[in-house]
């Protein structure tokens, strides 16, 4: 059945992309009709003077047209006027036929008085023997008359020659036909093609969409990109990649409660044998024997209260320390200098029980990080090397900077690592087999995840003279 938020969605992505393209595809469209009507109305105006010049040329060919004049004969003759003969020059005969019924002329005598031509034609007077131009409309037709007085042998008389093929009247009639028509119908053909082209090409999309919606929430492997439009591979990459990280951290946090349900069992079950021991071995002494019990089984009680602790606080760093949650958080100037002075004071009295010679040696250090977890990283490594070094041995904190990179490290003079289990001790709950001193196998593993959340790892080599352990971390230029 299909989903009405994902279909209404769909229908959202789709309308949103027709209007977009819509919009990009109608604004070339209307630049080109404004371009090809600005470049037709300068055409025909071009077309509109060169008109006006072929009349300025033609109409003193119609004067000269003018060979002689008829005068009357008849008492009752209607003419007052002589009636001038006209022999047409080639030019004009040629102009009134090949634009026929789109021309016209006329002759007039120097007070106006029609002699030859066509009578619709309005009387033009000229003052001067310039032309004079002027437009009118007859049937529908926009003609440019141009009136010129002229000395024929005839005598003074007015020509007047009319052209109904005015470019200007004719430039709107040509814009609509030959831009704006062609122009509507590709915008009509685009709106149906952009929408036939949208749906095609989001096919893959929806595709995308169906394989998403179809994954059960514990499935994070990498979507096929492979059908997918090399537009939108960026963003399946970057899907990809969520999901990569999401998976990392899922995975780290079940690897966390498994192995923190394993580690807490052994703890909690001696506890649980302890007390059952006590109270079933209370039953059958004597009080004194009972308060001697009781004082052996509570210091007991105490050790295995005090290990559980320090694994739960353990554990609780482990998954405060995961890399992916602490890239989430903003980092801030750690002065080194001062967070080794803080955590050397927290384990004196530890030092002083087993008479450890616990020493600093810093110098001005600060790096971009996380305070807290920093804090946390430097009490493990310090923790680290009291339990393990003897008693009245030394251990060393020192921190410091060189050639822009901020370093941290601890030396003890315990036992050592061997080289081949570097990277062996760096594994969360891993011990070196052998080990009597008490411990989780913790403290290196939160150390080094600390340390890779702030995009540098732990170094492990031989102390001083070959002998003990020295922990370096060296951190990357601040900020």
């Amino acid at each position: 059945m299909e989903d009405p938020a994902a279909t209404e969605a769909v229908s959202g992505l789709m309308g949103g992309l027709q209007r977009r393209l819509l919009a990009l595809l109608l604004l070339p469209f209307g630049l080109v009709m404004l371009v090809s009507g600005w470049l037709h109305y300068q055409a025909a105006g071009t077309a509109a003077v060169q008109q006006d010049q072929r009349l300025t040329r033609l109409a003193p060919m119609l004067g000269d047209s003018v060979v002689s004049a008829l005068e009357p004969t008849e008492a009752g003759d209607i003419l007052d006027t002589p009636r001038p003969v006209l022999l047409l020059a080639p030019p004009v005969d040629e102009f009134l036929n090949e634009r026929e019924r789109r021309t016209g002329y006329s002759i007039l005598s120097a007070n106006g008085k029609l002699l030859l031509g066509d009578p619709w034609l309005p009387t033009v007077l000229p003052a001067t023997a310039e032309p004079e131009f002027m437009s009118l409309t007859d049937g529908g037709i926009t003609y440019r008359l141009i009136a010129l007085r002229v000395q024929t042998a005839a005598g003074e008389l007015i020509v007047q020659l009319a052209d109904g093929s005015d470019a200007r009247q004719q430039w709107l009639h040509t814009v609509v036909t030959r831009v704006l028509v062609p122009n509507l119908l590709l915008m009509v053909v685009a709106l149906m093609g952009i929408r036939w082209a949208v749906g095609r090409a989001l096919k893959p999309l929806m595709k995308l969409k169906a394989a998403v919606e179809r994954r059960s929430p514990r499935d994070l492997s990498p979507l096929a990109h492979e059908a997918i439009p090399a537009e939108v591979r960026p963003l399946v990459h970057s899907l990809n990649r969520l999901f990569e990280l999401v998976n990392a951290q899922a995975e780290a946090q079940r690897r966390f409660v498994a192995d923190a349900a394993h580690q807490l069992r052994t703890p909690i079950a001696g506890l649980q044998a302890q007390i059952e021991a006590w109270g079933q071995a209370a039953n059958g002494l004597g009080a004194q024997d009972t308060l001697a019990l009781k004082v052996e089984q509570i210091v007991r009680l105490r050790h295995a209260c005090r290990r559980t602790s320090q694994l739960a606080n353990q554990l609780l760093a482990l998954s405060r320390a995961d890399a992916t949650m602490a890239a989430s958080q903003a980092m801030q100037c750690v002065d080194l200098m001062a967070l080794s002075e803080n955590v050397l004071a927290m384990h004196l009295d530890a030092a002083q029980a087993k008479h450890i010679d616990l020493g600093l040696e810093a110098w001005p250090a600060q790096v971009e990080g996380h305070e807290w977890l920093l804090r946390e990283m430097l009490i493990n490594l310090v923790d680290n090397a009291i339990r393990y070094t003897p008693a009245r041995g030394v251990v060393t904190v020192r921190c410091g900077a060189q050639a822009g990179l901020a370093w941290l490290e601890v030396e003890d003079s315990g036992p050592g690592i061997p080289s081949a289990e570097h990277d062996r001790v760096l594994e969360r709950f891993y011990r070196l087999p052998g080990t009597l001193t008490e411990g989780n196998g913790l403290g290196l593993a939160i150390a080094d995840e600390i340390a890779r959340a702030h995009a540098t790892q732990l170094v492990l080599s031989s102390g001083a003279d070959g002998a003990g352990l020295l922990v370096r971390v060296v951190f990357g230029a601040p900020g």
